[in-house]
């Protein structure tokens, strides 16, 4: 069967709902090896998925592990980004929305390539707890408003096996499979709306605005046919989100935004745009107004901490936390633009310092556009391991300042 499967996929024709179930239930009894999978993959990457082959794939891939769901007077909105360097904002979103009266639970993963992964820097906090019973889960969501935890293995188990086969065959690029790898996540976890941020540009997975626009609709479609409310953001990812990269780094701009510190234009407006999407889906009125009011009041801080101690974690561990001391300069060679900054490679030099020291990493002195002169500082790297050089390498230089990029290229 699955043999025949593979033939009419390389051939273009499409897979019916039964046939795709069937495939899924293979794979995991070992009916079905990875031979076949990985050819299966390719033929998909080659010929496609249309929308009802991506339902079924996603619905197979949820019937094969468990599922969390709410009462029916409790509604569940949840996010999530198709990956990115310095964003945090998981850690400012969910708590902002949960402080305006909107339950959120969010499952999230660990760091991939040059990503970051939100329970990566969640557990740089002391204490805290990101592996979650399920039953536990379900009633932080319903008593604090909301809850970051790591996902569980029993979640989609077909998808993990098929991601990691996928990564290993260079199989990853296929929008269809891609959709049902999301959105089967999602719908095992329970919510019952979902803002999707695809990140579009060289630090992204979807390098240019045509692919990702293309997934954020196969997303918001796929998720429709499950009876979810869901809305997309194609946004800009050519350079770092907010301006530090690491892990605990990261949640300590997160602390300072939500207390109103520190509110680097380019994050804000990012982490804004996405949890008024989720307050919109949830039929909030003035959503904007709303999350500004959670912010300015304080409501959307004292949020992170109640669900920081409800997995514990403590005010005074996330207050503690500090930027490693050792830092190192990077300046600017000689005077100019800032043209681009590499964030791949920003994003993987962090990772690896911030393993040493989960507070050090990378801060972002000046933006893509910026005039600077010879000697300005252009970031700061920190931690023992830290290397200028590296840094100052990610940064080109230029006579002319670049064309100005908007943050958000879509929204669906």
């Amino acid at each position: 069967m699955v043999r025949l499967a593979i033939e009419r996929k390389r051939d273009g024709a499409t897979l019916d709902s039964t046939t795709w179930e069937a495939i899924v239930a293979a794979y995991m009894d070992g009916t079905a090896d990875d031979a076949q999978m990985a050819a299966l993959a390719m033929a998909c990457v080659w010929r496609g998925l249309d929308l009802g082959e991506a339902v079924a794939l996603t619905r197979a891939m949820v019937a094969s592990g468990a599922s969390l769901h709410y009462p029916h007077d409790v509604f569940v909105v949840d996010k999530h980004s198709s990956g990115g360097v310095s964003d945090i904002v998981s850690l400012v979103a969910v708590p902002l929305v949960a402080a305006c009266g909107v339950k959120v639970a969010k499952l999230s993963g660990r760091a991939l390539g040059h990503t970051g992964g939100t329970i990566d820097k969640l557990e740089t906090i002391a204490g805290l707890r990101t592996t979650i019973e399920m039953d536990a889960f379900v009633r932080q969501v319903e008593r604090v408003g909301c809850a970051i935890a790591a996902q569980s293995d029993a979640f989609v188990p077909a998808d993990k096996r098929l991601y990691r086969l996928r990564d290993h065959t260079a199989t990853v690029p296929s929008i269809g499979l891609i959709a049902a790898s999301i959105v089967s996540k999602k719908v095992a976890g329970g919510a019952h709306a979902f803002v999707f941020d695809v990140k579009c540009g060289g630090a992204a997975f979807m390098r240019d605005v045509r692919q990702a626009t293309d997934l954020a609709q196969t997303l918001v479609a796929v998720s429709h046919e499950f009876g979810r409310r869901a809305r997309a953001v194609v946004s800009d990812m050519e350079e770092p989100l907010g301006r530090s990269i690491g892990t605990g780094i990261e949640v300590i701009e997160a602390r300072e935004f939500l207390r109103g510190e520190d509110a680097d234009g380019r994050v804000r407006e990012g982490c804004l745009q996405i949890a008024v999407e989720m307050l919109a889906l949830a039929g909030v009125r003035e959503p904007r107004e709303t999350a500004l009011g959670a912010l300015q009041s304080g409501k959307a801080y004292e949020k992170f901490v109640e669900m920081i101690e409800a997995q514990g974690g403590s005010r005074d561990a996330l207050e503690r936390m500090s930027v490693t001391a050792r830092a190192h300069e990077v300046k600017a060679s000689h005077a100019g633009f800032v043209t681009a900054i590499d964030a791949v490679a920003l994003g993987h030099a962090a990772r690896e310092w911030s393993a040493h020291e989960p507070t050090g990493g990378i801060r972002v002195a000046m933006r893509v556009g910026a005039r600077v002169e010879r000697g300005d500082v252009i970031a700061v790297a920190y931690g023992a391991h830290a290397n200028a050089k590296r840094v100052a390498d990610a940064f080109a230089i230029g006579a002319e300042a670049p064309p100005a990029r908007p943050l958000a290229y879509a929204t669906i």
